[in-house]
């Protein structure tokens, strides 16, 4: 690295150091990080061979930083992610960038990285992170934003973040270039353990339609090789060829099957609510299908593929003595005496509370303050993320990426099992059948979740999954950030000695030519 490019930084929110490896690796020195949890502090400290003294500690009690060049800070990302709330700064953790901010503000380095996720960008954040870019315009910096994918930089995950970067002076502002996606992606079969990639094989006899066109199922995203998806989703609430249902897996007849794809069909649909998923009422089910009776979807209950849930409930009287002041502000977003679970879910003063309304609803059932008014049918396991039976997806190990990895881990596993087939129903019984019945799957291992990263595989860890997995999942990708400090040292803002160098030079030309005239005033006299 030239000496001309070796800049210092602070790093904030330093977590285990994803900054501080990326940027030591093209000429940076950290003069100081800044950490509260307990567990990044001591990787940070073994991995970098640093003392706790170098640790400023909580931001919220920092009054000064150190002169340095860039600041860098992934600012905890909570009150912005699409996993949370969307509460942004009704959530006493985004204030941290008000922190962040005034150290900006007060240390004035030349330049400064920040990284969050990308829910920051979502409409429903617009007015945040205006605040945000005004907030560092006011304190000096021209600064643009730029929505990137680890993906392209050189890990096999699908990583979008937010990267916020600003200079103190325009012109290095005008100069700055994001770096092309490189060509050559790693992909996920090239960092498991126990993996090694077969020749790609092509489908013979692929599945045609009536005119001869080789059927080409629709892509439900991250990556698809031969047509098909290579991955496998676990799910009640959406459909595709590969896609499994709870239905795919329990023991059901055809019937019950029909009853699933049913409810499955439309519960989206805005006649039976505005909840981006609605349960039916057995009404509506006869609506759509007058075979249908109760006992037969009481018997998909009994299966633990549906359940029944009351969706608006009449209010009795009561004494206000009775009941919390939780209680009170559910009850009185009743309309006409009605408790409507739909309203309750969607109404924000309730969110902002963090309330949370089955409970609520079940104690005011328990106290005999409401009764049930409408019972409706849903599929018992509603949570996305969650997925069945406690496998959300299953990755092949021809895709190119895995999901975003995350603090709290999830239920996502990968296979070192390829698939070949001829059309989607044999891909879905081949998979079914040879991987997820034999157990062919597991979760994926520290080593591999440092490799996704960009992180040595040997890098040091607690042992522990929680533990390691939440340090992994917090941390930013060391590639992206190799890449950005890269553009930030082509604009030229840390070529501090060359004008330093120059300034000189000027001074002693200026010195020598004064000199040569005065030499010239005393030869003529």
């Amino acid at each position: 690295m030239n000496s001309n490019n070796k800049f210092t930084f602070i790093d904030l929110f330093s977590g285990i150091g994803g900054f501080r490896m990326a940027l030591n690796s093209i000429g940076g020195e950290c003069l100081n990080f800044s950490e509260i949890n307990n567990d990044a502090i001591n990787t940070y400290c073994t991995n970098f061979n640093e003392g706790l003294d170098c640790n400023l500690g909580d931001i919220t009690k920092i009054k000064d930083l150190p002169t340095h060049d860039l600041l860098t800070g992934g600012v905890p990302c909570q009150s912005w992610s699409i996993a949370g709330r969307n509460l942004g700064f009704d959530d006493d953790r985004g204030q941290l960038w008000n922190d962040t901010i005034y150290l900006l503000n007060k240390s004035k380095p030349k330049a400064f990285v920040f990284e969050n996720v990308k829910g920051l960008v979502d409409p429903r954040n617009k007015e945040a992170l205006t605040y945000i870019l005004q907030r560092i315009k006011d304190a000096g910096y021209f600064a643009n934003y730029y929505v990137i994918n680890s993906f392209d930089y050189g890990v096999p995950q699908n990583r979008l973040r937010i990267y916020i970067i600003g200079f103190r002076d325009e012109k290095y502002s005008l100069k700055f270039r994001l770096p092309k996606p490189i060509q050559n992606k790693i992909r996920l079969g090239n960092i498991l353990t126990d993996f090694v990639a077969s020749p790609i094989k092509i489908v013979k006899n692929p599945e045609k339609d009536l005119f001869g066109e080789v059927v080409k199922p629709r892509n439900m995203s991250l990556s698809n090789s031969n047509g098909f998806n290579d991955y496998f989703l676990f799910n009640d609430l959406r459909n595709g060829h590969s896609t499994i249902h709870s239905w795919d897996i329990l023991e059901t007849t055809e019937r019950q099957k029909e009853i699933c794809y049913l409810l499955l069909k439309n519960r989206r649909k805005s006649a039976y609510g505005n909840l981006d998923g609605n349960p039916l009422s057995y009404k509506h089910f006869r609506d759509l299908d007058q075979s249908i009776d109760k006992e037969e979807l009481d018997e998909l209950v009994s299966l633990e593929i549906f359940k029944k849930e009351g969706y608006s409930f009449l209010i009795n009287e009561y004494q206000e003595n009775d009941i919390s002041e939780v209680e009170k502000s559910v009850l009185k977003c009743n309309m006409n005496n009605i408790l409507s679970v739909e309203y309750l879910k969607i109404n924000r003063n309730l969110k902002l509370k963090k309330i949370s309304i089955s409970k609520i609803l079940k104690t005011l059932q328990e106290k005999n303050i409401i009764v049930s008014k409408e019972i409706r049918y849903d599929f018992k396991n509603t949570k996305i993320s969650t997925g069945l039976f406690g496998v959300n997806r299953i990755f092949l190990p021809t895709s190119n990426i895995f999901p975003t990895l995350v603090a709290s881990d999830t239920n996502d596993y990968i296979t070192t099992k390829e698939i070949n087939a001829k059309n989607e129903t044999e891909y879905r019984e081949k998979f079914l059948e040879e991987i997820y019945k034999t157990q062919e799957f597991r979760r994926i291992t520290k080593k591999e979740a440092c490799l996704m990263q960009g992180f040595p595989e040997d890098y040091l860890l607690p042992e522990n999954r929680p533990r390691w997995m939440k340090l992994i999942g917090n941390s930013v990708s060391v590639p992206v950030i190799e890449m950005l400090g890269k553009a930030i040292i082509e604009t030229g803002v840390f070529k501090v000695e060359e004008r330093l160098v120059s300034k000189t030079t000027q001074i002693s030309n200026l010195k020598t030519f004064n000199s040569s005239q005065n030499l010239l005033v005393k030869s003529s006299d």
